[in-house]
């Protein structure tokens, strides 16, 4: 915990130099390959160990496979019909290319989702026209940011457990909003009035306004927050424009309704696979099977969205249907890097080489959840969200409180696995290729 945020929400540097210095502070830096990307992974059923391929760093071989690789990080850009003709410069938000002076630019930008609303305030200023096209307007909530006073610094370093205190007392408040989520959807009419408040007082335009009311419930697409990004579209050089784009041309971008928008910038706040953000990875388990052919036709099943059937010794953090919609993610993370710890202890405990959850034991825990998710409001909502894959189905949320799933992952059930020992003589773990 960090005595020493300057603010409730905590600016890029800031967030940036606090990674910098616990990684200094811990020495973590040591264990790191930088510049290795993670391609994919082997198992040999003989010495129950993975074989790790990446690219830049070699092969290594492990016995366990921890895949934190998260979700959010492949761009998803859309198909727009013409985009090969655009002589402009394009670019997603998150490969932003500095390079790019926008200072008086006619600038477009594609969605109106977690992405965009970060940085379209930032660039509405500047910029000489920007043309936004959304597909589906966000709830969005007001943002309780705030400094923090000098005193509370004080305490936080004099009295730590005042700040432990707080966290606590933010974690019960966020995960109550569960009972809307995953419980009862209705509930979140109450949810949504703060957001059309926040919409009505800071949109004064009718015509604006009506472009930015959702018409489905909240929370089935992500929920947003922010306090300038409303003010930011009322500017004058802003147009929000709600017509589906029907093609890109040299210099301009043209709608279904038939209007043409001049620009000379294009930059997609169109966010990132999400249900299909780990196909790319070649995953390799017992008897040959193809994790990503598996989930493919089969669907991301897992057991507590940590370990797969099949896949002896490899855990994913932030894995399928263990992100949140309500609450800290990072709570999440937490809780299954203390669950892979216990299960690497009880290799140890019980002198084996590897543990395989049971595939009965992945498919109760499968069936659990969608039994669950189908009540919840991003399945019932009445929209369409990157929550979902493209048969429909929820590979993302964990549908509950936080708490339930601190409690399911607080205990390894040993039953539920299979335990293994290698066949041959263990092969000593080596170093890069």
């Amino acid at each position: 915990q960090n005595p020493d945020w300057s603010r409730r929400y905590a600016g890029s540097k800031e967030i940036w130099d606090y990674l910098r210095g616990c990684a200094d502070k811990y020495g973590i830096r040591r264990h790191v390959r930088f510049g290795a990307e993670f391609t994919g992974a082997t198992f040999d059923e003989e010495t129950l160990r993975w074989t790790v391929h990446t690219v830049g760093a070699g092969s290594y071989t492990a016995r366990a496979v921890v895949a934190g690789v998260g979700v959010l990080h492949i761009p998803s850009i859309p198909e727009l019909p013409g985009i090969e003709r655009f002589e402009g410069r394009r670019f997603h938000s998150a490969e932003w290319d500095h390079g790019h002076d926008l200072t008086g630019r006619k600038v477009a930008v594609i969605g109106t989702g977690a992405s965009a609303i970060q940085f379209v305030p930032r660039i509405a200023e500047r910029v000489g026209s920007l043309t936004v096209f959304q597909r589906t307007p966000p709830w969005i909530l007001p943002k309780p940011d705030r400094e923090t006073s000098r005193w509370e610094r004080l305490m936080y370093r004099v009295v730590p457990f005042t700040q432990r205190l707080r966290r606590v007392a933010r974690f019960l408040i966020y995960d109550a909003r569960a009972l809307g989520f995953a419980i009862n959807p209705k509930l979140m009419k109450v949810l949504s009035k703060p957001a059309a408040r926040h919409l009505e007082h800071q949109v004064p335009d009718p015509q604006l306004r009506a472009k930015l009311t959702p018409t489905y419930t909240m929370g089935c697409k992500r929920v947003l927050i922010s306090n300038d990004f409303y003010p930011a579209l009322a500017r004058p050089n802003v147009e929000l424009v709600t017509d589906a784009i029907a093609e890109v041309r040299e210099h301009s971008i043209v709608t279904a309704a038939g209007d043409e928008h001049e620009v000379d910038t294009i930059i997609y706040g169109t966010g990132f696979h999400v249900s299909d953000a780990l196909y790319h990875l070649a995953i390799t388990g017992r008897d040959g099977r193809d994790l990503t052919e598996e989930w493919r036709t089969r669907g991301a099943r897992t057991y507590l969205g940590i370990t797969v059937s099949g896949f002896p010794n490899l855990f994913f953090l932030l894995g399928p249907n263990t992100g949140l919609g309500h609450n800290s993610v990072v709570l999440m993370i937490e809780a299954q890097t203390r669950y892979v710890l216990r299960c690497l202890a009880a290799l140890a405990r019980r002198d084996v080489d590897a543990i395989d959850v049971r595939s009965v034991a992945q498919n109760r825990f499968d069936r659990e959840i969608h039994a669950k998710l189908r009540k919840g409001v991003w399945n019932v909502g009445g929209c369409r969200s990157w929550y979902l894959d493209p048969e429909g189905v929820n590979r993302t949320v964990w549908p509950g409180f936080v708490w339930q799933y601190l409690r399911r992952t607080n205990k390894v059930i040993l039953d539920d696995y299979e335990l293994l020992k290698a066949k041959r003589p263990r092969v000593a773990a080596r170093s890069g290729a």
